[in-house]
């Protein structure tokens, strides 16, 4: 198995990181439900008394909000796509091209710059 992968191929999957950390920590500061939604109370356990379950109503999410989680999951598809039909794959065969493609995700040069902020 080859363990040097094209330049652009290696950008793309940089890229393609960088785009999936801007996407999650995207969704996970998004309110629950796209659309505003009322929340519903939790229900106690009749021997504990806790509550449990339930949830806070949802704002839903602001146009930009739409605008921007669209636009980064536009762009985690793109690269995916990029990434996976890149010519360099045609020349690695069966098993080998798995463990490329493994080595290529850990290749320390795939890694985006910072993503505690993404």
């Amino acid at each position: 198995m080859a363990d040097t992968f094209p330049s652009d191929l290696i950008d793309a999957q940089r890229r393609l990181h960088r785009a999936n950390a801007e996407y999650r920590a995207l969704c996970q500061a998004l309110p629950w439900s796209v659309e505003p939604l009322e929340g519903w109370a939790g229900e106690e356990h009749p021997h504990t008394g806790v509550v449990t379950g339930g949830r806070a109503g949802s704002p839903g999410y602001t146009d930009e909000q739409k605008t921007e989680e669209a636009r980064l999951w536009a762009l985690v598809r793109e690269l995916s796509i990029e990434v996976s039909t890149h010519p360099y794959w045609s020349t690695v065969e069966g098993e080998p091209r798995v463990k490329a493609r493994m080595t290529l995700k850990n290749h320390p040069d795939t890694a985006p710059a910072d993503t505690a902020t993404a």
